[in-house]
């Protein structure tokens, strides 16, 4: 008799990305608990109800919480809300925004990111005070919003201090700042802080919390944490195809992430390994680590035959093309074995 094919996924682990990880058991305990009956449509339930609650006590009385589906659409919704249809938008060169999301602000939102070198992936307040330029001239765009990322896309993370001295920059111009949090619980974890001193107390006004990268099956969340920065943010998230009907679902897993300590247990376990994996690297010859790994994130340059054959047996990306940098990303479910295993095949394949 034929046996019936195998038609799971392949098991293969790597370092290409967190979003290629596992649904953490908990994140997927709270979708079966919530998965009985009826509830009102479009956020009206009461999952989402408390999904409030719980969000406020992060981030305080005055936060605001819209689930929607993916980053992309947490950032693009953020920034619409934050600025008209000629508005420009400072962030650095690396930002999600602006580098990996298929020129959705532009396309979507109609806005003009205004682009900053920024090595280390940070803006500074000099850097806002150089580029966030051109107001009261209708022959530009006029700045409306700064929006950081955190942690950023180099790995790196924006101290409390660097967050509140860049937002207060960014207030004194009148302008209004948004933060790329895809990876901010890595970020907490790594500065130990909670949510709150990085955002709130730091000056922020909106937020795209993620969720996918730490856990959840998907779903994000846009966190207003100042109302009067935005402007009409539930009819521009239905209109721009985010609003989950059965919203619950979506909010149930950022409760089971929120609720307790899982989003600092997953980004902390996740940060961990990271270390462990820098700590190795360094030590192969003909490898040099990049950036400073204060995340989940390791940057890397070595030679880029050995890198294609890495590769073969562990998935991962180059970062740039031109100077062969490499990106390696450890998930929650990342273990020390995973970690020592690619440490292992490194010192073989760069030795060969």
């Amino acid at each position: 008799m034929t046996q019936p094919s195998d038609t799971r996924p392949s098991a293969a682990r790597g370092f290409a990305s967190d979003n290629q990880a596992s649904v953490h058991p908990e994140v997927l305990a709270a979708l079966a608990e919530v998965n009985t009956g009826h509830q009102p449509a479009y956020g009206d339930d009461s999952v989402t109800a408390r999904l409030r609650e719980v969000v406020r006590r992060h981030f305080g009385e005055q936060a605001e919480v819209f689930p929607v589906f993916n980053g992309t659409g947490a950032n693009v919704v953020s920034l619409q809300a934050m600025s008209e249809r000629w508005s420009a938008v400072v962030c650095p060169e690396s930002a999600h925004i602006n580098t990996d999301e298929c020129g959705a602000s532009e396309k979507i939102a109609g806005l003009k990111l205004v682009t900053v070198p920024a090595p280390d992936g940070k803006l500074t307040p000099e850097l806002v005070d150089r580029y966030a330029t051109g107001f009261g001239n209708v022959q530009r765009r006029e700045p409306a919003v700064v929006s950081i990322t955190q942690s950023t896309e180099l790995g790196t993370v924006y101290t409390a201090r660097e967050t509140a001295a860049v937002a207060a920059a960014a207030h004194e111009r009148g302008l209004s700042v948004h933060m790329d949090g895809a990876r901010i619980a890595n970020a907490a974890a790594s500065l130990g802080l909670p949510l709150r001193a990085l955002t709130t107390d730091a000056g922020v006004d909106v937020l795209s919390f993620g969720g996918t990268k730490n856990g959840l099956l998907l779903g994000e969340a846009i966190v207003v944490l100042d109302p009067g920065a935005v402007r009409g943010l539930a009819y521009l998230r239905k209109s721009s195809m985010q609003l989950a009907s059965k919203m619950r679902y979506v909010s149930a897993q950022l409760i089971a992430l929120l609720d307790g300590d899982l989003w600092l247990r997953n980004a902390a376990h996740a940060n961990a390994m990271a270390r462990r994996l820098e700590a190795a690297a360094r030590a192969v010859p003909g490898v040099e680590i990049t950036q400073a790994v204060q995340a989940n994130t390791v940057f890397a340059l070595m030679p880029r035959d050995a890198a294609e054959r890495l590769r073969k047996r562990f998935p991962f990306y180059t970062w740039d093309e031109a100077s062969g940098e490499v990106r390696w990303v450890c998930s929650f479910d990342t273990t020390e074995e995973d970690v020592d295993a690619f440490a292992a095949a490194l010192a073989e394949e760069t030795a060969a």
